[in-house]
């Protein structure tokens, strides 16, 4: 009798142990069954809140539930990924995110409050687009040589426009003193807008701006182009070298956006919504919509993209922490 009682109480303790996997596997089964968030941690009309909008109609046709775009801006997106980091992990809450909110700002701030190495499941990088070195046609210089050799002339003169102290652009001219020992002044703006302005106007001596925002302003004769970061010269612009036939290695700089979810975010999920994003991301009219925007489609895995984060974090790391920059 008490060998039955033993058995019969192990059977129930191993049957209310089993429940919550078995709960957990009949949601991630039926998921989704309503409307999913898509935090984008910025305003609307950036690369973030662009990328969003372009997958969420293939989204809710592929999963058969409707996607809604959240836009939570502030604090160098800090708000949006702290709000995703706090979520529920259930697959209806996601975001979209930059190379600041998933890589750049781990080093760059002392006091984040959230941790984008350990609290979010990475579903895909999205895409990507390389930085332009532009300046104004009256600059002097006009190839990354004779940049240099003015910057080494003139130390610590040649000012360099940026969206902002911490983007892409402030940082990526930043790593191209480091890597050609150069000095120069940073121009801190407001947004990618004021430093374009200006440097159009020839207030600032040059800048690395994003692709996007400038091929316009070069094909207009308004800046002039020097270099590419990417890997490859890029087709609208074939005269173009990229850094490394400029002579300065190591230097293969993107912008980019990509997918994540809390992390304890069940498996089953994950991988029904990193294969629908990929599938959205690869299908031909979103591809083209995005191209025309002047992004490439990556629509890795989550395995290539968890990788390639630690990679970037490490990298703007070493950037930031030689060059002594820290924000609060």
């Amino acid at each position: 009798m008490k060998r039955f009682h033993f058995a019969a109480a192990s059977l129930t303790l191993a049957t209310l142990a089993c429940a919550p996997f078995a709960h957990a596997a009949d949601d991630a089964k039926s998921w989704p069954n309503k409307p999913v968030t898509m935090i984008v941690p910025f305003v609307p009309g950036g690369s973030s809140d662009i990328t969003a909008r372009s997958v969420t109609p293939g989204l809710s046709k592929i999963l058969g539930q409707t996607f809604v775009v959240e836009n939570k801006p502030g604090a160098n997106s800090s708000i949006g990924a702290q709000q995703l980091a706090r979520s529920t992990p259930d697959g209806y809450t996601m975001m979209v995110g930059s190379i600041g909110t998933f890589s750049i700002n781990e080093a760059l701030y002392a006091n984040l409050a959230y941790n984008p190495s350990k609290d979010f499941i990475y579903l895909t990088q999205a895409v990507r687009n390389p930085n332009v070195l532009v300046a104004p046609p009256s600059f002097p210089a006009n190839t990354v040589a004779e940049l240099v050799e003015y910057a080494k002339k003139n130390p610590g003169k040649v000012s360099y426009a940026s969206s902002g102290t911490g983007s892409s652009d402030h940082l990526s001219a930043v790593m191209f003193r480091q890597r050609t020992d150069t000095t120069g002044v940073d121009v801190p703006y407001r947004g990618g807008g004021a430093a374009i302005a200006d440097l159009m106007g020839a207030q600032v001596n040059v800048s690395f701006q994003n692709l996007g925002a400038v091929q316009t302003h070069i094909k207009g004769g308004k800046l002039k182009a020097l270099a590419i970061t990417g890997a490859e010269r890029v087709k609208d612009l074939p005269d173009v070298p990229t850094l490394a036939e400029a002579g300065v290695k190591d230097m293969v700089v993107y912008s980019w956006q990509g997918f994540a979810v809390p992390k304890g975010t069940p498996a089953p999920i994950v991988s029904k919504l990193s294969d629908a994003l990929i599938k959205t991301l690869h299908d031909e009219q979103v591809a083209k919509t995005l191209a025309g925007l002047g992004f490439e489609v990556v629509a890795n895995t989550p395995k290539e993209f968890a990788a390639f984060q630690q990679q970037e974090v490490k990298r703007w790391k070493d950037v930031i922490e030689k060059g002594n920059i820290k924000l609060e």
